[in-house]
């Protein structure tokens, strides 16, 4: 009997209000959307880094025939210098951050650069001479590259020393940066939900002053009389909720793994499994909005 008359007050409460739990709905379905696209974007920043950082290689350029650099004042890279370079390169003092090095010689550049170019008109008229010797060295832990790096810049026959996280870095700085601008948005549209979960609460207890009066007089209980409020915005959080979660997931699925994902093939992208990741959590965002919504304004609207 309790269940089924709370059930009934909850209705009558959705029928009176309903233009407002629909508004309830669609505030929390877009707050709702920007948190989990914060979310989303903040695991593609982390695969991103996690699959970038594992390819980091520092690559050391030996010196040309002709180069401007202060170190190869003496010419072309010699052999013994090629020698010390690589010798040291497997010394024990860097053997806890070197992970496997290799010598790429003027030739093995130039075929590793027409297996990836050979199509391009530009490429056509280079030559096995043009290209320029490295050593290519993969690092145990991709964040002490720098003591490679050190080791190596300013070495005679070491024209450059150079580590693609120059490149990664200020591109995961931008997408930290964009993830940060999503999550305000969120947090201020989770606010405006907050707002508006209460007054839509306030309004449908001061419309129901009376009945609230007569089960207060017969002896109901605060969480009796207050239950019905609280699960009508609970609910329509809910509802928020899961509208958020589908169009994460379609988004996800037609966007970006549909989409994006075969345009641009050498990122690894999120998908829906990251989604249901999330949902829980969106899920608990919504109820908990709800509840604290219904703590702020129920103790005050439902008194008689």
């Amino acid at each position: 009997m309790r269940l089924q008359f709370i059930l009934s007050e909850i209705g009558i409460g959705l029928r009176r209000n309903l233009s407002m739990a629909v508004s309830v709905i669609l505030v929390t379905f877009v707050s709702l959307t920007f948190v989990g696209a914060a979310g989303l974007l903040q695991l593609q920043i982390d695969a991103m880094k996690d699959d970038w950082y594992d390819r980091v290689e520092v690559t050391i350029y030996l010196c040309p025939e002709e180069s401007d650099a202060a170190t190869c004042a003496a010419g072309e890279t010699t052999e013994e210098q090629t020698t010390a370079l690589w010798d040291e390169l497997n010394s024990e003092a860097l053997d806890p951050y070197v992970a496997e090095a290799f010598y790429e010689s003027q030739e093995d550049a130039f075929a590793a650069f027409q297996e990836r170019f050979a199509d391009e008109w530009w490429a056509q008229g280079l030559t096995a001479d043009q290209m320029q010797a490295s050593f290519r060295v993969s690092l145990v832990d991709p964040a002490q590259y720098q003591v490679v790096a050190d080791m190596f810049t300013g070495r005679q026959g070491v024209e450059d020393v150079r580590d693609p996280r120059a490149v990664v870095e200020p591109l995961i700085l931008v997408m930290n940066r964009l993830s940060l601008v999503a999550a305000g948005i969120a947090g201020v549209m989770l606010l405006a939900a907050v707002l508006l979960i209460t007054t839509t609460i306030r309004l449908s207890a001061m419309s129901r002053r009376r009945e609230t009066g007569i089960m207060r007089l017969v002896g109901a209980s605060n969480l009796f009389i207050q239950l019905p409020f609280m699960l009508e915005g609970a609910i329509a959080a809910t509802i928020g909720a899961a509208l958020s979660v589908a169009g994460l997931w379609f988004g996800v699925h037609y966007l970006v793994e549909d989409w994006l994902a075969q345009s641009i093939q050498f990122i690894p992208y999120v998908g829906t499994d990251e989604v249901w990741l999330l949902a829980p959590a969106l899920v608990g965002i919504a109820i908990l909005l709800a509840t604290i919504s219904s703590v702020v304004t129920l103790s005050r609207y439902t008194k008689v």
